[in-house]
């Protein structure tokens, strides 16, 4: 599968905040975020206000490769699921489609089991986005040239400028 970032078009982007809205909703969560694993942040809902958001993502991803290397190490292909337990809150995180990280931060108002519950019908929706997203760009390949293709020198040189 591809590495490189997603390109992402508002219908798709829509229907991923609709399923993390619910997901925060549904699972009690204090904050949901979807991530790339190149690290870029795709959507986030709930109390995101307190959180470095782009550190967040990042350390998410990297988390992720990190524990990728150790499934390896094991024979595994890779761990599809990480917990950590805090003192106040915790992190659940989940490779959704292969390439995106869903990433529910929970505290004792709601539960692991509740969150594990939620988590997998969010994963299953978000997989069959994150899938038809998938396919669209490969039918239209010629979308990701052109996204480049549109800025010109002069539209370079007013932004330094």
């Amino acid at each position: 599968m591809p590495t490189s970032s997603l390109v992402m078009f508002e219908e798709e982007f829509k229907q991923i905040t609709v399923v993390i809205d619910r997901l925060l909703k549904e699972a009690n969560a204090k904050v949901v975020f979807l991530v790339d694993k190149d690290g870029q942040l795709i959507a986030a809902s709930g109390e995101t206000g307190d959180i470095d958001t782009t550190s967040l993502a990042s350390l998410t991803a990297g988390n992720i490769a990190a524990t990728g290397g150790l499934a390896k190490l094991i024979g595994e292909k890779e761990f599809s699921i990480l917990f950590h337990e805090g003192e106040k809150d915790n992190l659940h995180i989940s490779i959704v489609a292969q390439r995106v990280i869903l990433v529910v931060i929970f505290d004792q108002r709601s539960s692991l089991g509740l969150v594990r519950l939620r988590v997998k019908k969010a994963g299953d929706e978000l997989n069959v986005i994150v899938q038809k997203l998938l396919q669209r760009v490969e039918k239209k390949p010629a979308v990701q040239e052109n996204l480049l293709a549109e800025i010109s020198d002069s539209d370079i040189d007013k932004l330094f400028h």
